[in-house]
């Protein structure tokens, strides 16, 4: 017989985890000294102890494998444990694969992603119209995030994909308050509309500045359409009345490091005003 200090040197297992285990009745001592209470094992357990941590590395709660070292095991029972065990394994691989390909994919995205430190050229463009479903609303301009969600959630509920480019179109972004803004997530079809959400095409900008850059979406700092909008009346280009300046988020949420995300500026150009203009026509601002 071994003392429960030598059996813990054989097993490897402390001799907490032993009292342990005779707690549970998943491994009792063969012996107990009335007198003393000193455990006493037998050599032959060493056997159950390997057991034990063998069933332990598949996965199997204690509880479990107390049921698998009874004497008389039910053998169907055994094979609802394992063939349980099995699926859970399963469906934990599948998740970990999906884990992995995602993570892959972000990786992709991010070395092919822009530096946020590089300059940024003005550029301009032709914007196509476009289909989308959108929330308006006049309030502070912290409100905007949540607007977002609340587009994204609405759209997502009907089979829409969550990581389209968002869209701010700024009715007035002027004042320091309360802003008129909208948002909008470009859909592939039209969606039922409610009091809140309403489905409408965005329509087409014959030519607007552009400007691609890095800002925090938290910041309401417009510092670079002020620039933009210096940079079109400074080379005799006048500013579109008839169409708001639109935001666009190029990244998705989930895609987001730091406190930066990647947009576009655009600014609508009033192409009666407009004289000939070489493309690509660039204008360096650093951001």
């Amino acid at each position: 017989m071994l003392k429960i200090s030598s059996f813990s040197k054989l097993s490897h297992v402390s001799v907490k985890t032993l009292r342990y285990y005779d707690h549970l009745g998943l491994l009792m001592p063969t012996i107990v000294d009335q007198s003393n209470g000193y455990r006493y094992y037998s050599a032959e357990q060493l056997l159950t102890v390997k057991r034990i941590q063998a069933f332990k590395e598949q996965g199997f709660t204690l509880e479990q494998i107390k049921t698998f070292l009874q004497e008389h095991a039910a053998s169907a029972n055994v094979k609802k444990t394992l063939t349980a065990k099995q699926t859970e394994l399963q469906l934990t691989i599948q998740e970990a694969q999906r884990q992995l390909n995602e993570v892959s994919e972000r990786l992709t995205r991010f070395e092919y992603s822009d530096e946020p430190d590089a300059a940024l050229p003005v550029t301009m463009r032709k914007v196509a119209p476009e289909l989308v479903a959108s929330i308006r609303s006049v309030a502070p301009r912290s409100n905007l995030c949540l607007l977002l969600d609340e587009i994204t959630q609405y759209t997502r509920s009907y089979g829409e994909d969550e990581s389209r480019s968002l869209i701010i179109i700024w009715h007035d972004w002027e004042s320091e308050d309360l802003a008129d803004m909208e948002v909008a997530i470009p859909i592939k079809k039209s969606i039922p509309e409610n009091d809140r959400v309403r489905m409408t095409m965005l329509p087409e900008l014959k030519l607007a500045a552009s400007v691609v850059h890095y800002r925090d979406p938290y910041n309401n700092d417009f510092s670079v359409s002020d620039e933009i909008v210096t940079w079109i009346t400074s080379n005799g280009y006048r500013v579109s009345d008839k169409e708001p300046i639109r935001e666009i988020y190029l990244t998705a949420d989930k895609d987001i490091y730091g406190n930066k995300r990647k947009s576009e500026i655009l600014i609508p150009i009033d192409t009666a005003q407009k004289r000939s203009i070489p493309f690509p026509f660039l204008f360096l601002i650093l951001t």
